[in-house]
């Protein structure tokens, strides 16, 4: 790969950030498209593809975000002989299913493309959705939602991500942030639309609506979604996906997205039974979740559009040092409505980034011809993080008995390595001088 300049300088007044080979700029590509000129970086088609993005993140990235509304409802209402630790394994199981299907679902479309995979997806996650709404025991809930949602949002998430990179070059990360800005929005509505309905006709009903909703964005995201790439099926290798962790900069950022993982849903799982424990009114409470994914959805396409100017590393290690901040300054002396509301704005806008920004890390360290195989190797290590992040959090909340202060100190301090983690890829790549990357 021949590039006319050091991809790390800073770019000038009339100088793009660098833009991957024209062939394939995209996330997941195993082998080279069969296409002459570089990503078009706007135009009808990339940007349908986009709000096809949209709606996938909606109903996967934005379903996941959920976590906290149905921990609440679990705890108080439809499992309380369960400890939160315990419940809090149905939402780690979901998300580590989610994210650990990464390498099947990128080896899949590079093979194949989008199409059948978006497919499947899309019947599992209204399946999910529909099938909670009868479910009345734990392992009920471990199958519909654990199971059937997690393996189904995957496969959305990441073929939707997939086909965005593949439209866009330089502004990679300004489109996969406008994408993301969706599973924030879905983070603020459907919180909304379970508590709302639950409390007038029952959780079976708010369920319900929840699935058509979804049925109606996954049918447009099926009718628009679409590839660049022509698509060559090639035979698996395993070791492919642990190569990458041999190179310095890969291991320090995968190390970096695991301790995040182990973090990053904290905030929005514990943040309205911490301010119901703390005298905050429910009418209140109920909406901080709502609160910190709408901040969010500011938040991640401000990030995409930042890091395509001042560097991708840079702009995640100061958002990720900021979460960490957030959490550990402002998160743990909360005690009062408005101050969970001033932590719930601030770590939503900061904690978003991380969605909107980690596609496009992986992308500027790899070969493009072997993005799948390596995205899939970061994020497979992200949902392990996820797995085991929130069942600590709970099992930190017991030993507090009942409090929250052992739990915002580990989510912190995770936040806080993940930032060092981020610096550590970035030194082993351009040292500590001030540079684009």
């Amino acid at each position: 790969m021949s590039v006319s300049r050091d991809p790390t300088a800073p770019p000038s007044t009339t100088e793009k950030p660098p833009v991957e080979p024209p062939q394939t700029a995209g996330i997941v590509a195993d082998q080279p498209a069969q296409t002459s000129t570089e990503a078009p970086d706007g135009g009808l088609t990339a940007w349908s593809v986009v709000l096809a993005g949209w709606c996938a993140m909606f109903t996967s990235v934005g379903w996941n975000n959920t976590a906290g509304v149905f921990q609440t409802i679990y705890q108080t209402s439809l499992l309380p002989s369960y400890s939160p630790s315990a419940i809090g394994w149905i939402i780690s199981l979901q998300s580590f299913l989610m994210f650990v299907s990464a390498p099947v679902t990128g080896k899949l479309f590079d093979s194949y493309g989008p199409r059948w995979i978006m497919a499947a997806g899309s019947v599992l996650q209204v399946l999910g959705v529909m099938m909670m709404s009868v479910s009345t025991r734990y392992w009920h809930f471990v199958l519909a939602q654990s199971v059937c949602t997690g393996i189904g949002g995957g496969a959305i998430f990441f073929s939707a991500s997939n086909c965005i990179a593949t439209w866009f070059g330089r502004h990679r990360a300004l489109a996969l942030g406008v994408s993301s800005a969706g599973s924030a929005v879905g983070g603020v509505v459907i919180p909304i639309m379970v508590n709302h309905i639950y409390d007038r006709v029952g959780f079976s009903w708010a369920l319900r609506a929840v699935g058509f909703v979804f049925l109606g964005l996954l049918l447009l995201t099926n009718a628009l979604l679409k590839s660049r790439l022509t698509h060559v099926a090639k035979k698996p290798h395993p070791m492919d996906f642990v190569e990458p962790l041999q190179e310095p900069p890969f291991l320090f950022l995968t190390a970096a997205c695991f301790f995040f993982a182990l973090a990053v849903y904290q905030p929005g799982t514990f943040i309205t039974l911490n301010a119901r424990r703390d005298g905050v009114r429910s009418s209140i409470a109920d909406y901080l979740l709502s609160m910190l994914n709408a901040s969010s959805v500011v938040g991640r396409v401000v990030a995409g559009w930042v890091a395509d100017r001042a560097g991708r590393f840079n702009t995640m290690i100061i958002t990720t040092f900021l979460s960490s901040l957030f959490v550990l300054a402002a998160w743990i002396p909360a005690d009062a409505a408005a101050s969970f509301i001033v932590f719930a704005v601030l770590v939503g806008f900061t904690s978003g980034a991380y969605v909107a920004l980690t596609s496009s890390l992986v992308a500027q360290i790899s070969d493009i011809k072997k993005i799948g195989t390596r995205n899939g190797t970061n994020w497979f290590m992200y949902g392990i993080g996820a797995l085991i992040g929130t069942p600590i959090a709970g099992a930190l909340i017991q030993e507090d008995r009942g409090g929250y202060l052992y739990m915002q100190i580990f989510a912190g301090l995770a936040m806080f390595v993940s930032g060092c983690l981020f610096v550590g890829s970035r030194h082993v790549q351009v040292g500590f001088a001030w540079k684009w990357i």
